[in-house]
């Protein structure tokens, strides 16, 4: 077992932050390396993992606030911070009063929403506080993406040629071992499988019954069923009775109340990561529409709940192109975080859709569509995507590129202008 830090591209992005905010409050699911990413640019950690520590410091930090903040080296890092997330107004008054950047560091794997529940209770943070969400590890930063195609370069017309050598075989593998840098850390196949499930295990038996303001039965066999009917529907904007309907198969029943509570609380856990819908002004007037589509923060969570194997993802190549798509999107927002950019998806009422759209901060977009690589496959793309770029116009703006991501080996340029990349080769 290796135990080496990996770089993230979140360093980056952290390291900007503390420049020019008084803290940064990072969140984002368990595992996805969270703490040990924003501990290398801490100069004193609060952790709330030892227990006989936590409960003293718990204590200090209710009866004073103050004196729990006071003489700290910054920037000081909270890690858990949702523990003692009563202290949000006090943080704020100290980033207030130093005038200064780069004071606190705040991690949380549980989405506080407090502040929406009791509103008066909470001050914003705006403009001393900023929020960020820590995803898992890209194929770039777990250095299986050689980096040869750049999103940003192509928003710049800039392409580079070339190859990878990754196999279906790879990407099944990827899907699910998933983003968790602590898989990085074994040189066995079946040991960096393993943390992905062991993820999931404690998801079903622990995380989902720890929001205390949203308690469900503790069902374990219950929850197993919501996330496998939840992953059958992965990159998909179905309704919520198709996941319902697809629950009664294995339950005798679920209430609707049931199902949003489940659906809440795996998003505050980071665990579901819906894709809005992208509404670009439009040359024509189409109606769009606005589901979003379905997707977990990482495809190994979705290949556990059903259960698959990189081998047994070749018994079904329907949800092989499915969690494929989930493995894509994930990367993309990775990529896009780093860009200052936002992905998104789009569908109109012709049934006309966009697996993503990339909308960079300059205004500039790009038109992405995400196939495993069939000939018919990724020409059926090309002719969608150029029927698309005629009537779809943002801010007057057409579509910088257009791209369909495979799992192929070849990056290329058809000769209708579309670029083909393999996801082993993308990049920011």
């Amino acid at each position: 077992m290796k135990n080496v830090y990996v770089p993230r591209l979140f360093d980056k992005t952290l390291s900007f932050l503390l420049t020019c905010m008084g803290a940064v409050l990072v969140s984002g699911p368990k595992g996805c390396g969270k703490s040990t990413t924003c501990s290398r640019f801490a100069k004193e950690i609060i952790d709330f993992t030892d227990e006989i520590a936590s409960a003293n410091m718990i204590k200090l930090a209710t009866l004073s606030p103050s004196e729990f903040l006071k003489n700290r080296k910054k920037p000081l890092l909270i890690d858990e911070w949702q523990i003692i997330s009563f202290i949000w107004n006090n943080i704020k008054l100290e980033c207030d009063k130093s005038n200064s950047f780069g004071n606190f560091i705040l991690t949380g794997s549980v989405n506080d929403i407090n502040a929406k529940n009791d509103p008066l209770s909470r001050h914003t943070g705006s403009m001393r506080i900023v929020k960020k969400v820590m995803r898992t590890m890209s194929l770039f930063e777990s250095k299986d993406s050689n980096g040869l195609v750049s999103l940003s370069n192509l928003k710049d017309n800039k392409f580079n040629f070339g190859r990878c050598d990754k196999t279906l075989n790879d990407y099944a593998y990827y899907i699910c071992r998933g983003g968790w840098p602590l898989s990085l850390s074994f040189n066995d196949e079946k040991a960096s499988l393993y943390q992905a499930k062991a993820f999931f295990t404690s998801l079903v038996s622990e995380d989902m019954f720890s929001i205390k303001d949203l308690k469900i039965d503790k069902n374990e066999q219950r929850v197993r069923n919501f996330f496998r009917s939840y992953a059958r529907n992965i990159s998909s904007q179905c309704a919520d009775n198709v996941i319902i309907d697809d629950f009664l198969n294995e339950q005798n029943s679920m209430a609707n109340e049931t199902f949003l509570k489940y659906m809440e609380i795996a998003k505050r856990l980071y665990i579901i990561d819906e894709l809005e819908a992208w509404n670009p002004n439009l040359r024509s007037k189409i109606a769009i529409r606005s589901k979003n589509t379905r997707h977990f923060f990482d495809p190994s969570i979705g290949a556990s709940a059903l259960g698959l194997t990189p081998l047994s993802l070749f018994k079904d190549m329907n949800t092989f192109g499915l969690l494929f798509e989930d493995l894509v999107i994930r990367d993309l927002r990775v990529y896009a975080d780093i860009l200052d950019a936002k992905i998104y998806h789009y569908r109109d009422r012709y049934d006309n859709e966009i697996d993503a759209v990339i909308v960079f901060d300059d205004g500039n977009y790009g038109l992405i569509e995400i196939k495993l690589g069939t000939e018919e496959e990724i020409d059926n793309s090309a002719k969608k995507l150029l029927k698309l770029k005629e009537n779809i116009f943002d801010n007057n703006k057409e579509a910088s590129f257009l791209l369909i991501i495979t799992a192929k080996d070849l990056a290329y340029q058809r000769e209708d202008g579309v670029y083909i990349a393999p996801l082993g080769t993308l990049t920011y």
